[in-house]
């Protein structure tokens, strides 16, 4: 590397530590899960994705090591080579059925699946209205793309009565939004998305990764508990969340939409399939989450005594009914001192502040699961005044 070159990027992330804005990764010694151990300290984890508790499920990690005697350690190639086995197959159907979708395509990750979808499907004469504060694989997917690209104000249908009007000369009008954005916690408005969509001919996509598993009377999600899934035109999920926090993502949508994906999503035709194992332990998932009202009940509970015991002792909480739960602060500073704090009580959670959210609007996000008990999540109370009188 040239000398020049590396003292310039010497200076970049020098000026991302001073700005506040490092990442760290702390190293976990042990299994996902609500309690785990980082550099062999325990920690109760109030920061994962881990919506279900099925991360490390006996069930799954029974089926997975079965997997890999069964149908080996990866495939080698992409899909349309000699990359597709049956369970492959079976865990489109599957989902496709518990989406209430026509069809199903798998990518290695959600990101690809946002990565994939608007380059096919919309094109220079095309206009994609997508929400000012959908997740990053949206926004880079949308670039990919040579639509005519519009924004409309988080969650504002106004605005996107405005965008749509001005869209109307478009080939094709695609809306996209998250259906939980998830440093807020907020579900979309879709029943009014669709309304809008309906009257001015677009078409609707949503990003459930959030929300799939859980959300929902049977945990299909946003579209479920909202009572629009037979209107919405492209569902985009993960398979890393809830449904065993794995790897690998989908695209569930109209019949053709799929189809067209097969033929010319780029991050489809040339990355390997989803490893076996992968979609042997998703599968086993689906079958957890179809028996689940158990584990959706003990996580709304979860949720609503986490914001009850924050709410009695004085903590400024995000309204909402999605575990994700951000405890908003008066500044960073204090933001950071009190995850400081909690690190030090043995309670694993992150601040987001500037520039991830808005200058003013620091917060640390907590998310429950249903692997929570009832004295983790008071312990993680007692901890928060705890910071908070040492701050």
């Amino acid at each position: 590397m040239l000398e020049e070159i590396r003292q310039q990027i010497q200076v970049e992330l020098a000026d991302i530590e001073k700005a506040g804005t490092k990442k760290t990764e702390a190293k976990i010694t042990s299994t996902q899960g609500s309690h785990f151990t980082i550099n062999q300290k325990p920690y109760i984890n109030f920061c994962a994705n881990n919506y279900l508790g099925l991360a490390n499920h006996p069930e799954i990690i029974k089926v997975v090591k079965a997997s890999l005697d069964e149908r080996g350690y990866g495939l080698s190639s992409v899909r349309f080579i000699c990359g597709t086995q049956d369970i492959h197959l079976e865990l489109e159907a599957r989902l496709s059925n518990f989406l209430s979708q026509e069809a199903t395509i798998l990518f290695p990750s959600c990101f690809d699946a946002n990565g994939a979808i608007f380059d096919v499907l919309m094109k220079e004469e095309d206009a994609i209205i997508s929400d000012e504060l959908n997740h990053a694989s949206i926004i880079d997917g949308i670039r990919l793309s040579k639509a005519q690209r519009l924004r409309y104000k988080n969650r504002d249908m106004a605005d996107l009565e405005a965008q749509l009007v001005a869209a109307q000369s478009a080939r094709r009008r695609l809306i996209v939004t998250d259906g939980v954005f998830s440093m807020d916690g907020y579900l979309a408005p879709l029943e009014e998305i669709c309304d809008l969509a309906e009257k001015y001919g677009a078409m609707v996509m949503v990003d459930d990764s959030h929300a799939v598993g859980f959300m929902g009377a049977t945990g299909a999600g946003t579209p479920e508990l909202l009572g629009v899934s037979n209107r919405i035109d492209v569902l985009s999920g993960t398979l890393g969340k809830a449904l065993g926090g794995a790897s690998g993502g989908y695209i569930s949508a109209r019949r053709e939409i799929v189809d067209l994906l097969r033929q010319k999503a780029r991050p489809y035709l040339f990355s390997n399939s989803v490893p076996p194992s992968v979609v042997t332990g998703s599968l086993k998932a689906l079958e957890l989450v179809a028996s689940g009202d158990q584990l959706r009940a003990n996580l709304r509970a979860n949720a609503a005594l986490f914001r009850t015991l924050m709410e009695e002792a004085g903590f400024t909480l995000l309204p909402g009914e999605h575990p994700i739960i951000p405890v908003m602060f008066s500044s960073e500073i204090e933001a950071a001192s009190i995850a400081k704090g909690l690190h030090e009580g043995g309670i694993h959670a992150v601040a987001f502040s500037y520039p991830v959210v808005p200058l003013g609007k620091a917060r640390i996000r907590i998310q429950l699961s249903a692997e929570h008990t009832e004295t983790d999540i008071r312990k993680s109370v007692e901890a928060f005044i705890a910071a908070r009188a040492n701050s």
